[in-house]
């Protein structure tokens, strides 16, 4: 699947507050509320008016020290705070529940994946739809053809034929598999169950600072980049796939990253990666991480608007296959401790350093906002 990341990261600011419910730190929240940047259920309340309030809510911004955040309505008025008549926070209820029927209907292909047809089958207006899944962070489309995608591939590893595989994963037919197989799967259907037979895919090692590294590609771009692991490990995901050693195709990769590690800010690599929905989501936050700053996996979360979902951003972190072009090292514990890293919490760190140093020195300008 090629790969790009959109919406807007926001930056760190102060420390979680005792009274904030744990849900989430109160950095990105309150940059968030400073933004007016819609954060789904969150909300935030004032102590000195008794008002909570979406985190996109049009009204004056109140002094920080003001302010508590809630897990959503039923906490805050649970807390004693009523609504606010102006952005009706209690809606993000009726939202989220109106978001997850219409991917209960993408989920069964029911009622098709457009605007239109989503709106006929939901009774929900078209424009509503559109804005509640610009807040989730993929079109209906994207959504169902990656979840569609997620199932093929399951069935596909535990050995199913592949026409019972595409059925049994929703594809109406094959001439509907096989118009999508490359964008979702990178392969046909039948080289994917075979562990990559037919595939090519080429690669190269090379030293780095951070010890030895790998970059593999398909056709389509990097499906690999990674530190400390040689061919053995590549060869392991796809089997039957044709590796082949490209130094010189390969070496034009081989620069843009080393120039990343040397302090330039943006690597930018087409990449061949096939996210779930939710990897997806995860990875596009990461990518806006500025050069030089960390984010905490609740922050993440926050971003993606599933405050909830800390422990699912974490595995979304640990299974990206490219280092650096998804920057996954820039996320660390709330406590602004580091946590693990597939290429070894050394890296990590060494990573971090190096970033956040170039930065002072102004290697590095400010990054742009979106």
């Amino acid at each position: 699947m090629a790969f790009s990341p959109s919406g807007e990261y926001p930056k760190a600011m102060t420390q979680m507050d005792d009274t904030t419910d744990k849900t989430t730190d109160n950095s990105v929240l309150w940059r968030a509320v400073a933004a007016r940047r819609y954060l789904g259920s969150v909300v935030y309340a004032v102590r000195s008016t008794g008002v909570y309030c979406r985190t996109d809510c049009p009204s004056r911004r109140p002094a920080p020290a003001q302010v508590r955040f809630f897990s959503g309505p039923r906490e805050a008025e649970a807390a004693g705070f009523r609504p606010c008549l102006r952005c009706r926070p209690q809606d993000a209820l009726r939202e989220e529940d109106d978001l997850k029927g219409l991917l209960g209907l993408l989920e069964a292909e029911d009622g098709g994946r457009t605007l239109a047809a989503l709106s006929e089958r939901s009774g929900l207006g078209a424009p509503y739809i559109r804005r509640l899944f610009r807040r989730f962070g993929l079109s209906p489309r994207a959504y169902a053809q990656l979840r569609r995608a997620e199932r093929l591939r399951e069935h596909l590893k535990a050995g199913a034929p592949v026409t019972e595989a595409l059925y049994d994963a929703g594809y109406g037919s094959s001439r509907g598999l096989y118009s999508c197989a490359d964008e979702t799967l990178g392969m046909t259907p039948g080289s994917y169950r075979r562990g990559g037979e037919g595939v090519s895919v080429r690669y190269t090692l090379f030293e780095s600072d951070l010890g030895p590294g790998l970059i593999a590609a398909t056709e389509r771009g990097v499906c690999a980049l990674r530190f400390g692991e040689g061919v053995g490990e590549l060869a392991a995901e796809f089997p039957k796939a044709t590796l082949t050693e490209d130094a010189g195709g390969l070496a034009p990769f081989v620069r843009a990253v080393r120039a990343h590690l040397a302090g330039e800010d943006k690597l930018e690599l087409p990449l061949d990666v096939s996210p779930t929905a939710f990897q997806a989501r995860v990875w596009a936050a990461l990518q806006t991480i500025p050069y030089g700053e960390t984010r905490s996996y609740a922050q993440v979360a926050a971003a993606i608007g599933d405050a909830g979902a800390v422990r699912a951003v974490a595995g979304a972190c640990a299974s990206n296959p490219v280092a650096l072009a998804v920057p996954c090292h820039r996320v660390v514990r709330a406590d602004g401790s580091l946590s693990g890293y597939r290429w070894g919490v050394v890296r990590k760190k060494a990573l971090l350093e190096r970033e956040q140093r170039a930065r002072l020195e102004g290697a590095v300008g400010e990054p742009d906002q979106m």
